[in-house]
């Protein structure tokens, strides 16, 4: 009765090691097209980056100003520096300006030498603030900073609006997808060939450079000499977009 049943199992061990080659080449013969195909797909494929660029009117000023008071003890100098630091930051608050924040205070000794010695002469205290406006009201707020106690203007840079770069970084992304669709099918055409599917998309950004900044600077004595208004002309930021396609054919 063991030898039956063990003679029957060799028998069956027989069969499926007989029936298994058949069973491999009937899967690797039905998978082997789709495989080939695959690799097809990888080998015959063109790759192409385009790049798209929108420019857009900055109509924002990013504005750095401030008070700078010198004098002879440093009570005094902050006293006064925090006066007329009030006073403009109470005019900043008035016309509503964006982004209002305080950028630095110090307050240092000021030294002479005098045959090779130092000694504290005096004390200088400053306080500055930035802030962001309409480039169309900088001009005219800047002349009222001063008249206001502020006593230098650092610098002034330009920006677009935050609406307006989101719209032209959408625009750029599309002007780069159409320059490399342009350029792939430019390749295909010149070689008699026919593209079929993207099969690989990649964005590689779509970014606005930072604000445009100006080498501005000014002192209170010569602007509240000027009758006119102080000119703040704006200008333009590039958006830029790149996008790689990887077309088969």
């Amino acid at each position: 009765m063991r030898a039956a049943l063990l003679s029957g199992s060799r028998f069956n061990v027989g069969n499926f090691c007989k029936t298994l080659p058949l069973a491999l080449l009937v899967c690797v013969t039905f998978m082997q097209p789709g495989l080939a195909q695959e690799k097809e797909k990888l080998w015959r494929t063109l790759t192409v980056s385009g790049r798209g660029m929108e420019a857009i009117p900055t109509t924002l000023s990013l504005v750095n100003l401030g008070v700078e008071i010198q004098g002879k003890t440093a009570q005094e100098v902050q006293q006064e520096a925090a006066r007329r630091s009030t006073a403009v930051v109470a005019l900043l608050k008035n016309r509503n300006v964006e982004k209002l924040q305080t950028t630095g205070i110090r307050l240092n000794p000021v030294y002479s030498y005098t045959n090779n010695v130092q000694r504290i002469t005096g004390y200088a205290a400053s306080n500055t603030v930035s802030f962001r406006i309409a480039t169309e009201k900088a001009g005219p707020l800047l002349d009222e900073a001063v008249k206001a106690g502020a006593t230098q203007i650092n610098g002034i840079s330009f920006v677009a609006t935050d609406e307006a770069i989101a719209a032209a970084q959408k625009q750029a992304l599309k002007e780069a997808t159409q320059d490399a669709q342009a350029q792939a099918q430019a390749v295909f055409s010149s070689l008699g060939l026919t593209s079929k599917e993207v099969v690989s998309i990649q964005v590689n950004g779509a970014s606005a450079p930072p604000p445009l900044p100006v080498l501005y600077r000014a002192e209170s004595a010569k602007l509240a000499q000027a009758d006119a208004s102080t000119p703040v002309i704006g200008g333009e930021q590039q958006v830029e977009a790149s996008v790689t396609l990887q077309i088969s054919y």
